[in-house]
């Protein structure tokens, strides 16, 4: 175990106790596989194919598909979290903004005469390869439900 691994453990049981709550273990496989499920759930809803998930995911062809197959072996990793962080995020956002979900699900894909956008989609924004996409988006529909 690495320094910075055991002094993020040690924070986590003081926060949990100074709180009286035991939040999450994000490191843990039984965290990552229900996120890596909902991550799946939201990509179906979307329409996403396999690269466009494995691209807004940030991860390698094999552990994509390992992960899809749910043959997840340990916790996610801080820059995978993050990514899927912005993914629900934006997904909630889009339910609150839009509360029919067909169209809730189709917004990502049209195309957006928003700055951020410049006349393309959302998803395409996403795609674009950084987590700094996914975070525009989000602060973007955050920004349009008022939050």
């Amino acid at each position: 175990m690495t320094l910075a691994t055991a002094a993020r453990k040690s924070s986590a049981k003081t926060t949990a106790r100074a709180t009286g709550t035991a939040g999450p273990d994000l490191q843990s496989k039984a965290t990552a596989e229900g996120a890596l499920r909902t991550f799946f759930n939201i990509a179906a809803a979307w329409g996403l194919s396999n690269e466009e998930q494995q691209r807004l995911l940030g991860c390698g062809r094999t552990t994509f598909f390992d992960w899809k197959a749910g043959r997840v072996k340990s916790g996610l990793d801080a820059a995978t979290l993050e990514r899927l962080s912005h993914v629900f995020g934006i997904y909630a956002s889009l339910q609150i903004l839009l509360p029919i979900p067909e169209r809730a699900d189709a917004w990502i894909k049209k195309p957006n005469t928003a700055p951020l956008f410049g006349g393309g989609s959302a998803l395409s924004r996403m795609l674009a390869g950084q987590v700094s996409d996914l975070f525009v988006v989000r602060q973007y529909l955050d920004a349009q439900r008022g939050g």
